[in-house]
């Protein structure tokens, strides 16, 4: 890849100041060899500066930010070791899943122990994928650092040097700068420990795609063991995109580089199964099946790497004490996830309709199913108090309502601000202003925001806040949407022809493996069309044979039908084959909707969406 002259000069210093650190020894070297996997393992070695303690304490992370998980990484950790310069072996005592005490510390010269990775043990853990590691000998490796790099309390804030040697026909795609230009050695450089597991690297054999946003460099990298898709498919899908953010977001701009590490998991073996994706503050890991529809890949990269790209601005750019000096064992959480996450996921819908990428029907849509799943949650606790302590039952249970009441909240709180200027002004101008007032190196204390909220806007929002976050108040929802002349209205949402909410209609014969109707209920009338009844086997759909190996590849494609579209079928019955012709005919179930009145509040609503 061309660099130009200003890139080969950065590279230059940084070049100096590795060499300042060598020489200095204040830095952590850290070393890892890809071409030696040993039982799907990868040795680690780490060499610190010298120690003038007696003992020391090595931590690989018990939780990493974006999570608000305890994942333990350190179950992955085997056999660590500590070393002097003569290579005699020092004590070493696990203290817990996470952490190893290490005596005379004043004599170690390197630590080593071998990194198990994840994707393929998932039955035994709840990591969620994207923030999971792969390794696949000559083919990928998904290196979300924390998974593979600790560190010792009085080094965390010194930078980090990591050397990585590979094969030469895998690349390494990140939003860090290679200091070294060779094929069989990458070398990184961070400012301290926390960047640096802030900055994934997936390797295999390239493919990928560079393009310009604005002065911003995005790569766009996938792994597809099938070679079923690649980065090419889908690079003007996720330029459009990522140009509509940019122009949404307007001034803010804080990363000169932003990488979106694509890993497509083959769901016919052992691998990662957790579906979506992990932001960074300069990257985002997305973890989707291989055999995705390309209509449905293409719209679910265009809904979860916009919502991970936003975090540039939350919490990269607006975050507390809490994020910033973030503990990865002993972690003290935000109350702020309404804003780290809701409003992250509500900008992530709110431009596509301003930027034109979907109808005003469809932001409604979105809008209603977000109400209909927060009823799901506990509508009384208040959020901030369960982003505080997110990591203690009741209130983890409550973690995925940040993506539907957290967004919710936003465009309540957004609807507040349009209002109250009289549409001059929304949450995004707020989230502007916030930006200048403290930016990625300045944190807020977590008790401190609702005051320069109000500061920054007016003295009315501070009733929202202390209602409807701090407070236990349920959101009358149908009065704020309706400040936008939108309402609640009976709407039919189409579903899918095997299963309807939680209730599936097919099921798995034990003994043949077969996909079969469920007999003595109620079928959808797609079936009663085509001539199929409860207890029939389903051979064939479109000319491709199904069975419980492929199933999910049939859910997948058949999230792309449409009422209308053509459909062949052969099922069996009494032993019997039959093939069958009709239409899709897709079930329908009847939500409470919002709809605009155009007679009403027009100029109002037109500033919420379009301003």
């Amino acid at each position: 890849m061309m660099k130009t002259v200003k890139m080969n000069f950065i590279a230059l210093l940084s070049f100096a100041f590795v060499a300042t650190a060598q020489q200095s020894k204040n830095e952590v070297h850290v070393k890892m060899d890809l071409n030696v996997v040993n039982n799907d393992r990868v040795m680690v070695t780490v060499t610190p500066p010298k120690f003038k303690e007696k003992k020391t304490t090595y931590f690989i992370p018990k939780i990493v930010p974006g999570t608000y998980s305890e994942d333990n990484y350190g179950q992955f950790i085997e056999n660590l070791k500590a070393f002097d310069k003569r290579g005699n072996a020092l004590s070493v005592a696990k203290m817990d899943e996470n952490s190893w005490t290490i005596n005379d510390a004043n004599k170690i010269d390197k630590i080593t122990y071998w990194v198990n990775d994840t994707y393929d043990v998932e039955d035994t853990h709840d990591i969620f994928s994207p923030s999971g590691t792969n390794i696949e000998e000559g083919k990928n490796f998904l290196i979300n650092p924390h998974g593979f790099i600790g560190y010792f309390k009085e080094y965390a804030e010194l930078p980090y040097r990591l050397e990585i040697l590979k094969p030469s026909n895998l690349y390494g795609a990140t939003s860090m700068v290679d200091l070294d230009k060779s094929d069989i050695r990458d070398e990184f450089l961070t400012t301290r420990y926390a960047q640096l597991v802030d900055m994934p690297i997936m390797y295999s054999k390239p493919d990928y795609t560079t393009f310009m946003v604005d002065g911003m460099e995005i790569i766009l990298a996938v792994y597809a063991p099938n070679g079923r898709y690649n980065a090419q498919q889908m690079t003007s899908q996720m330029e459009q995109m990522m140009q509509a953010q940019k122009r949404f977001l307007g001034k803010v701009d804080n990363t000169k580089k932003y990488a979106i590490l694509l890993y497509m998991s083959d769901v016919q073996k052992k691998d990662a199964g957790g579906f979506g994706a992990l932001e960074h503050n300069t990257s985002t890991v997305v973890v989707f099946p291989e055999a995705m529809p390309e209509d449905q890949l293409i719209q679910s990269m265009i809904d979860v790497v916009s919502h991970e790209f936003f975090h540039i601005l939350t919490p990269l750019n607006v975050h507390s004490k809490e994020i910033h000096y973030f503990d990865f064992n002993t972690p003290q959480m935000s109350q702020h996830l309404w804003m780290y996450e809701g409003i992250t996921e509500y900008f992530a819908n709110l431009f596509q309709i301003n930027q034109g990428l979907i109808t005003e029907e469809d932001f409604y849509n979105r809008l209603a199913t977000k109400i209909i799943n927060a009823k799901r949650f506990d509508d009384r606790m208040p959020f901030t108090k369960m982003s505080k302590q997110v990591l203690a039952k009741p209130y983890k249970d409550n973690y995925l309502n940040v993506y539907e009441k957290g967004a919710l909240i936003a465009m309540c709180l957004d609807i507040e601000l349009r209002t109250l200027s009289q549409g001059a002004t929304g949450i995004l101008d707020m989230m502007q202003k916030l930006s200048s007032e403290y930016g990625s190196n300045k944190p807020f204390d977590d008790a401190e925001l609702f005051d320069k909220i109000v500061s920054l806007t007016y003295p009315e929002i501070r009733t929202f806040l202390d209602t409807y976050i701090a407070g236990d108040q349920p959101i009358p929802y149908e009065e704020f949407v309706g400040k936008m002349g939108v309402a609640f209205a009976e709407m039919e949402i189409p579903q899918n022809v095997f299963f309807v909410g939680q209730t599936p209609f097919i099921t798995i014969n034990p003994s043949s493996m077969e996909l079969m109707l469920i007999a003595g209920i109620d079928l959808p009338a797609f079936y009663e069309k085509l001539g199929i009844q409860g207890g029939d086997v389903l051979l064939e759909f479109n000319g491709v044979k199904y069975n419980a190996q492929n199933a999910y590849d049939l859910i997948s494609e058949s999230m792309a039908w449409k009422t209308g579209d053509d459909i062949q079928v052969k099922f069996k019955r009494d032993g019997k084959e039959a093939d069958v012709k009709g239409k899709v005919v897709l079930p329908t179930q009847t939500v409470e909707g919002l709809k605009a009145d155009e007679n009403k509040q027009k100029s109002l609503r037109t500033s919420w969406l379009k301003g």
